[in-house]
């Protein structure tokens, strides 16, 4: 079999685990383990600065954020509302459009055809960075400029102020 339908397998898994987890925790845990196939994936792809990013973005801050969030909040079924009858009707419809979109996409996988890549170098952080400060050197570093100057000014408002006597 081949590595990429493993990989395929296994992020329709973790994705399926992610969704009926009974433990929040435990869904995002398996999140992370879905964005790592998708990483996986994007390195198949010869894509390696998404697969980068990737791990990096989403693996490595928004999921560690998110489960420090989960465990900081303690969430326990006693403090949970009730869901409204129109969520759960709003979640029937969304659940509806998901399985349509599904059978539509699996429809559609029977009459595509595979891409096959013509420049093999194509993705390659090589030719990102030459692309990236080549032609588009001006706009990378005024956004540069931008950053830095938002994080002086999150620095200068977290800064406490020194009381006066």
């Amino acid at each position: 079999m081949s590595t990429f339908y493993v990989i395929a397998f296994l992020s329709i898994v973790f994705a399926l685990l992610v969704i009926f987890a009974k433990n929040p925790v435990h869904s995002v845990l398996y999140l992370i383990l879905t964005f790592f196939t998708f990483t996986i994936h994007y390195i198949l792809l010869n894509a390696q600065f998404l697969a980068i990013v990737n791990f990096i973005v989403y693996m490595g801050a928004i999921m560690v954020l998110f489960l420090f969030v989960m465990m900081l909040l303690n969430l326990n079924k006693d403090t949970e509302p009730g869901k409204h009858y129109l969520a759960k009707i709003a979640g029937v419809v969304a659940g509806g459009c998901l399985l349509v979109t599904i059978i539509a996409s699996v429809k559609a996988l029977g009459a595509s055809q595979p891409v096959i890549l013509t420049n093999p170098d194509l993705g390659l952080v090589k030719n990102l960075g030459k692309v990236l400060f080549g032609e588009f050197l001006l706009p990378f570093e005024v956004s540069s400029v931008l950053l830095l100057s938002a994080m002086v000014g999150a620095v200068l408002l977290a800064k406490k102020e020194k009381a006066t006597v």
